[in-house]
């Protein structure tokens, strides 16, 4: 399967940087801030992929139904705007994985959820992505992931066909965007997955527990 790729794409959080204490940290400032008690980090990790909907479920127990959620969300922005690369870091392996792509000549990119407000700072302040060709975010295209646009819109600017881009990502959304889109898909176990997360029935074609069999995977291809 792998031996047609000619460009790998990436989601972001969860896939390629842990930025779950960053994320973590936005929100617990929220409680902080009106006198509550802070949370254990390790409560906030397993949410981590849901952005501020999962950031706030956990510290305040609120779902985007709740008349104040949007104000919340908002609040919750503004914190982690301010400290998007404290503690966030690039997973082990991810730098050699990108070094051993870019040595196969092969192009490479990000499709990611999170809002442009947030992954053009971030990305631009990492080193690991100034190869990037491609960098697509939540509100690039009208709809984000599962929709498979972002990753056709991806495709485009690598200029070439969805089908020989490999997409790989640790959530189920990813793996139905990248289904839908026609690419190979998949799914990094490493990222945020929760206990009861059933990967079997998200369709991927293949499982890595690591980067590094990623970059193993595609050596032997």
């Amino acid at each position: 399967m792998l031996k047609n790729i000619r460009a790998v794409l990436f989601d972001l959080d969860g896939t390629l940087i842990d930025s779950a204490p960053d994320l973590g940290a936005a929100a617990d400032k929220m409680r902080t801030d009106r006198g509550m008690p802070s949370l254990p980090y390790e409560l906030y990790r397993p949410l981590a992929g849901a952005g501020a909907r999962g950031m706030l479920k956990v510290a305040f127990d609120m779902t985007p139904e709740h008349q104040d959620f949007m104000v919340m969300r908002e609040e919750f922005f503004a914190n982690y705007e301010t400290a998007m690369t404290v503690r966030t870091y690039v997973f082990d392996g991810v730098d050699d994985l990108i070094e051993h792509i870019q040595l196969r000549q092969m192009p490479w990119g990000v499709v990611t959820n999170k809002m442009a407000r947030f992954t053009d700072p971030l990305t631009q302040a990492m080193p690991l992505f100034a190869s990037a060709r491609a960098i697509v975010s939540g509100d690039t295209t009208p709809h984000p992931k599962p929709h498979p646009e972002p990753l056709f819109e991806a495709a485009r600017r690598l200029g070439l066909p969805p089908e020989v881009c490999l997409y790989v990502g640790d959530d189920e959304r990813d793996i139905a965007a990248g289904r839908a889109a026609g690419m190979p898909t998949v799914a990094a176990t490493y990222g945020y997955l929760g206990e009861k997360t059933d990967i079997s029935t998200w369709g991927a074609d293949l499982r890595i527990d690591s980067p590094n069999k990623l970059l193993q995977l595609l050596a032997e291809a």
